[in-house]
């Protein structure tokens, strides 16, 4: 018998649909990056950081705030640039506050589209 290893080193992304869901993830394992609708939220209880994002914004290609790539993924990466400049606290996870349909599929497109953002986040159920 063989024993097979998997190891997924990528940061976990917890999506929730409202304020209450994100709370109880922030009290059930606190010390979680947030990552929000624009405008964001003050940062909650339990977050060490927090990024937003409009997905309904277009942005030009190349623009200074994002360099053309999705919003959400923009933010993601400004949440893993301060985590690894030391500019926040370390986190784990990130917990994404994905209140409308349009910010939930911004997030999974930003998974599933942008490259840089597939090869440091991973989707994770509740």
């Amino acid at each position: 018998m063989t024993m097979t290893w998997h190891l997924d080193a990528r940061i976990p992304l917890l999506v929730t649909g409202d304020a209450a869901a994100l709370e109880r993830a922030l009290a059930t394992r606190p010390g979680a990056a947030v990552l929000a609708e624009a405008p964001p939220p003050p940062l909650p209880a339990g977050a060490v950081a927090l990024a937003s994002f409009d997905p309904a914004m277009p942005h030009a290609a190349a623009c200074a705030c994002c360099g053309g790539r999705l919003p959400a993924a923009a933010a993601l990466d400004r949440l893993f640039q301060a985590r690894v400049r030391n500019q926040c606290p370390w986190f784990e996870r990130v917990v994404a506050l994905a209140e409308t349909a349009a910010a939930r599929d911004a997030i999974a497109a930003a998974l599933a589209g942008d490259a840089v953002t597939a090869a440091r986040f991973r989707a994770v159920e509740s």
